[in-house]
């Protein structure tokens, strides 16, 4: 093995390694590739190593930073993530949850169902797991324990449909994947679409299920009103509100309307009059949601220029040929080497977070699945399922740690833990859907480009 290669697994490992001392994850990756940096001119100045990292190749960095902070593309991160704190703060999340309980509060298992389609209209509507969580938990949670509902069955669903939001359009993960390897984010919307649908589907067919097989875990509420025309109203006239803005959003880029970035625009903007109009906006409010998006951007960009350090240094090292050539000597054909792929993505999920995954994993495997010949917008949206997954996976779940916070008294961390492992295993299948079933991504990206 070369110094060159040595040196290239060495990084990654440090990395690793650093990640669990608590450093900030943006101050490891840009530490990390300057130390190491410095080692290689160090090698090649002292013995002759011939690495080729020297000033002239590690100017590049000075471009590649500008790049980043210009890119059209990524300002629709602020705009998507202020969209999502002012629906937080609009109380359109506690409207819903009120209708939809009354709607389905007849059916076995209702609430659960009521947590999920609330869950996913949010989804659709913010894109921030921790906001998610810590409504749907705030909000139901208390309600489903009122009237029984087993603490991991409560658990479980908040968790599980709280992580949507990181799939499901507008998402700012597929916006950074789509910048990192360079596809179209209208496309990752396109095909994330019916996978994110479907997950959905499978959570409300697993809750239902497990509420008929065990009925004392979901009992039927002894106070629910019969369904009537006002309820049946009622909850038109709230899931409006919402339903506009997704259409609004979604919709313009669907239709070529607008680019993604133009359509955060009006997200932000239609999330701010939603606010107004539920009588929610103030200038606290403002200067409140406007604090939590610059930190939330100023979090997000930071670990944009630590991995584009990172990733010039690992490139100079050798590391994307090394990653390259051992996956595909791998002895398992192209379709053996997605699956390797997506194995070791789900694994490292358990530790660590979806950005140094998305920022680091992904532009590394991504041109081998795209040279064996895979569309690339169907195995970036494998990927992001199983990032999806590593908010429910222990000990990195951050679902779990959000859900914790707020949690009523009474649950337990074991309940959590216990709660979301039928969701990771229906994540799972849904994932082998995907796999199987290329066209639940590629077809909808195909019929909207359709000349």
């Amino acid at each position: 093995m070369e110094i060159n290669e040595i040196l290239a697994l060495t990084m990654f490992g440090t990395f690793i390694f650093l990640l669990f001392t608590g450093f900030p994850v943006a101050w490891v990756m840009g530490g990390v590739a300057i130390v190491f940096a410095a080692i290689a001119m160090f090698a090649d100045a002292q013995f002759d190593a011939f690495i080729g990292i020297d000033w002239n190749y590690l100017s590049i960095i000075v471009p590649r930073i500008w790049s980043v902070m210009t890119n059209w593309v990524l300002v629709a991160l602020p705009m998507f993530i202020f969209m999502g704190f002012m629906l937080d703060r609009s109380g359109v999340a506690e409207d819903l949850m009120s209708n939809l309980s009354r709607l389905f509060g007849r059916v076995r298992g209702g609430l659960a169902v009521t947590v999920t389609f609330v869950g996913l209209l949010l989804a659709a509507s913010t894109g921030i797991i921790g906001a998610s969580v810590v409504l749907l938990a705030t909000l139901g949670i208390p309600l489903m324990m009122r009237e029984g509902y087993s603490k991991e069955l409560a658990c479980g669903t908040v968790c599980s449909t709280g992580t949507l939001g990181i799939l499901i359009p507008p998402s700012i993960m597929l916006v950074m994947m789509g910048d990192r390897i360079g596809l179209s984010v209208g496309d990752l919307f396109l095909g994330a679409l019916f996978p994110g649908l479907l997950l959905a589907g499978l959570y409300v067919t697993y809750i239902l299920l497990h509420s008929y097989f065990k009925p004392l875990s979901a009992p039927l509420s002894e106070s629910a009103e019969k369904v009537s025309i006002r309820i049946l109203l009622n909850v038109i006239w709230t899931v409006l509100p919402t339903a506009g803005l997704i259409l609004a959003v979604l919709g313009s880029i669907f239709f070529g309307i607008a680019t993604p970035t133009e359509a955060s625009g009006v997200g932000a903007f239609g999330a701010t009059l939603l606010a107004l109009s539920k009588g929610r906006l103030s200038l606290k409010v403002v200067r409140d949601v406007g604090r939590e998006t610059t930190k939330t951007t100023a979090f997000i960009f930071a670990l944009l220029l630590g991995a584009t350090a990172f990733s010039l240094v690992l490139r100079g090292l050798g590391g994307d040929e090394l990653i390259e050539e051992a996956l595909t000597g791998l002895p398992f054909g192209p379709t053996g080497i997605v699956i390797c792929i997506l194995a070791v993505t789900f694994i490292l999920g358990f530790f660590l977070d979806w950005i140094e995954l998305t920022l680091i994993i992904l532009p590394l495997v991504a041109p081998v699945v795209a040279n064996l010949g895979f569309d690339l917008v169907w195995f970036t949206i494998l990927f992001a399922v199983c990032l999806q997954t590593s908010f429910l996976t222990p000990p990195v779940g951050f679902a779990l740690f959000y859900l914790k916070g707020v949690a009523p008294n009474g649950i337990q961390i074991g309940n959590i833990y216990r709660g979301v492992i039928p969701f990771i295993l229906i994540q799972i299948t849904g994932l082998c859907i995907v796999f199987y079933w290329q066209g639940i991504v590629t077809w909808l990206p195909a019929i909207a480009y359709a000349p």
